[in-house]
């Protein structure tokens, strides 16, 4: 009986199957237990409950390891681009020097939208949140390419991950210009992916600006540590969405929305309002941190600790050097990153954080270099979204390929009021 469990109902016993990954992750095998038994499992936010086998990414949160298609998070955010670690992530290996060449020109060709699209923008409010601009206008780039909605095959699937991909940032950057009322800017084909994001971000018609080549490395970090982690909300909404058979753009636009929520992708907005807060305030760091830490006082240290990594998040670690080399080249004087730094400082030395691994997280640091790039506070979780799509697409291609695939359909425990009859308006008191 080692590769089954057994399940003791009162004086019924039942048999389930053992699935262990790759990494010797074990699970128990419950899609039977219904039929045999009449019984579910219940698992309110599904925070034990394994929804799928997956091959992109790999999660040991007590050992703080965090690898896409089985490469370290650390080597690929060193040695690695985002549009190369997109290609890992969406296709399973690395990619030769022709497989890169062909992806990266298929992204430079598509980069520009349909100027139709431009015209869409003007139907939003100038304070429309950039998120809900990005998630209607990633549907709407389906509209216009309706011979690629449904990609059944190799060809048609990488021309449309290379569209959203390339468009994603356009699409970003004419968002936030809409919003302070600028032209919207060209992509350019000289630059870089990240480059061009920056480029389209903060250039004007008259006045043209070249990419700083740190903050354009820093971003593309953050792009590159962003774009998988297992199942979370918006992935799991992607998967979802995919098993109705959705479209990728629909998918992925159900993706953007569940980022969009502030216990999800808003975690780095949260650190900056957390440091705003000190620094309105006018307290110390030290008294700050004292009141986190008394419960009596619902003080809460923003950017610190996960809920998967019950370790140093191996994103953040990463992440840290960048972040210092940011803030000592910029020289940048911002209260709020200096009320960071003493924060991280404090915070890494207080044996009460130590003690519980409430460690600074990716947020901690992706909030700061954001800051210091200049990337306005409602563009934070827009930039996550444009790091997360190859994890998305990736996903609803695993969806989609399934040869044994069935529509998402979880179960629930009912606990509103029992079987009664309709009672006339009349009658009611």
């Amino acid at each position: 009986m080692a590769d089954k469990a057994r399940l003791t109902v009162g004086t019924e016993a039942y048999d389930l199957p053992l699935v262990v990954g790759t990494e010797n992750e074990r699970a128990v095998d419950i899609a039977q237990l219904r039929a045999e038994s009449g019984l579910i499992t219940l698992d309110e936010g599904y925070g034990n409950t394994g929804s799928c086998q997956s091959r992109i990414t790999f999660i040991d949160g007590e050992r703080g390891i965090l690898r896409y298609r089985g490469y370290p998070i650390e080597q690929l955010a060193e040695h690695s681009t985002f549009l190369e670690t997109a290609y890992l992530i969406i296709f399973g290996e690395l990619p030769n020097e022709q497989q890169f060449r062909e992806f990266r020109e298929l992204i430079s060709e598509h980069m520009f939208i349909h100027e139709a699209m431009r015209h869409h923008f003007e139907g939003f409010p100038p304070n429309a949140p950039p998120m809900a601009i990005l998630s209607a206008m990633i549907n709407t780039l389906g509209c216009f390419e309706p011979q690629i909605t449904g990609p059944e095959d190799e060809e048609n699937f990488t021309a449309a991950a290379a569209r959203i991909i390339s468009k994603v940032r356009t699409i970003a950057a004419a968002s936030y210009k809409k919003a302070i009322g600028d032209p919207i800017i060209y992509p350019r084909f000289d630059l870089s992916y990240t480059g061009n994001f920056l480029h389209m971000m903060f250039c004007r018609p008259n006045k043209l600006c070249e990419p700083d080549p740190l903050i354009e490395r820093a971003l593309d970090q953050i792009f590159i540590l962003h774009a998988d982690h297992e199942q979370n909300c918006s992935t799991s909404t992607v998967r979802m969405v995919a098993s109705s058979q959705a479209n990728l753009y629909a998918s992925v636009a159900a993706g953007v929305c569940a980022l969009w929520g502030p216990l999800h992708g808003g975690a780095n907005v949260a650190v900056i309002n957390m440091l705003e807060a000190i620094r309105q305030s006018g307290e110390s760091v030290e008294s700050f941190v004292t009141k986190v830490k008394d419960k009596r006082a619902h003080s809460r240290l923003m950017g610190f600790g996960h809920r998967v990594y019950k370790n140093y998040d191996p994103r953040a670690k990463f992440l840290k050097a960048s972040t210092d080399a940011v803030l000592n080249k910029l020289g940048i004087h911002d209260p709020l990153l200096d009320i960071a730094v003493q924060l991280e400082s404090v915070a890494l030395r207080d044996p009460y954080f130590i003690e519980r691994k409430l460690y600074p997280n990716v947020d901690f640091y992706s909030g700061i270099i954001m800051r210091a790039a200049g990337i306005p506070l409602d563009m934070f979780t827009v930039l996550f979204a444009i790091g997360r799509m190859p994890g998305w697409i990736a996903n609803w291609r695993e969806v989609h390929t399934d040869p044994h695939g069935r529509i998402y359909r979880p179960r629930q425990i009912y606990t509103g009021p029992t079987a009664r009859d309709y009672v006339p308006m009349s009658e009611r008191r």
